[in-house]
């Protein structure tokens, strides 16, 4: 059990970030058991064959039979539109010690292909990493990134809405929020008590978790959690639309309508349809314009939400 607790400062303090280094550090997991992770197997088999040619040695040296990564394969995000050069950046200036630490604290030892030179090793596993990238993540990432953001979307939606402690309590099964300490639930054995201290709590979320995860050392107070909205990452929803409501307003408006029930983002809903942001913009304008949609802003998004108008349509439609 790690608990960090939390003053009324640091209660104002919560923030979120999106990492690609993360992403890619917790990758790892998935291609190493596939099993685990059911939502990205369409991601694992599309990318199978590109991943043949990678340095596998480097890469597999990054992960221990728990599915643990070491802590500076997942720095704290500043924001959530963290750069990846800027996060190789900081890897590559990891200092000696940190970076063995960070391999003992996984391994118990530092594994065979890191032995030597860390500079030599660093620069090597982000040569790994940055194959990784290009081949596996580079395509896909706006889709995963879109999903990543609705989530952070989603939870500040939640917090303005509920509340804190609602939030906290429900971004994960293994993760509480009481009385000021927030306590997630893992897989190691030891128990551990961090004060925040005005460091501030970052919350990440990630496609490569099934649980709540933290740093495996005494790191900046972050948790990795599951992303909302995984499952329509890799395959477009379909909703079943009314007939009539089709006929008039067309196939995609009619769906778009018809899943506005509670409030998403144009970059959400593009994932979800498998629409171009263009497209889905020009849908949601649509719709707004003739008072079926309602929206708002939130943040640097605009969230939209079916009309009382809209509501009424799809239900004369029912009825």
């Amino acid at each position: 059990m790690l608990r960090y607790v939390l003053n009324e400062g640091d209660v104002a303090a919560v923030r979120f970030g999106i990492s690609p280094l993360c992403e890619l550090g917790l990758s790892l997991r998935a291609i190493d058991d596939p099993s685990r992770f059911p939502l990205q197997l369409p991601w694992l088999r599309r990318t199978e064959a590109a991943r043949a040619d990678l340095d596998t040695e480097a890469l597999r040296g990054l992960i221990d039979e728990r599915l643990w990564t070491p802590d500076f394969l997942n720095p704290r995000p500043e924001s959530p539109l963290t750069k990846l050069d800027d996060e190789f950046e900081g890897l590559l200036a990891t200092p000696a010690d940190t970076f063995i630490g960070d391999l003992v604290a996984v391994h118990g030892h530092v594994p065979a292909v890191f032995e030597g030179s860390p500079r030599v090793a660093v620069l090597r596993i982000v040569r790994a990493l940055q194959e990784l990238w290009d081949v596996s993540f580079a395509p896909y990432w706006p889709r995963m990134r879109a999903v990543l953001e609705a989530d952070v979307v989603h939870r500040g939606r939640q917090i303005a809405q509920s509340g804190l402690s609602t939030m906290l309590n429900g971004i994960s099964s293994t993760v509480d929020y009481d009385g000021g300490v927030v306590s997630v639930r893992l897989r190691d054995p030891v128990d551990r008590v961090q004060p925040i201290d005005g460091l501030g709590l970052t919350l990440v979320p990630t496609m490569f978790t099934r649980r709540g995860s933290a740093p495996v050392g005494d790191g900046p107070p972050m948790i990795m959690y599951p992303a909302r909205g995984q499952g329509a990452l890799w395959e477009n929803e379909r909703v079943a639309n009314p007939a009539a409501v089709a006929a008039i307003l067309g196939e995609t408006r009619a769906s778009l309508l018809s899943a506005l029930g509670d409030p998403a983002s144009s970059t959400e809903l593009g994932v979800r349809f498998g629409v171009t942001p263009s497209a889905v913009n020009q849908h949601l304008r649509a719709l707004r314009d003739a008072g079926l949609l309602v929206s708002t802003r939130y943040g640097h998004s605009v969230l939209y939400l079916r009309s009382e108008l809209g509501s009424a349509l799809l239900d004369a439609r029912a009825g």
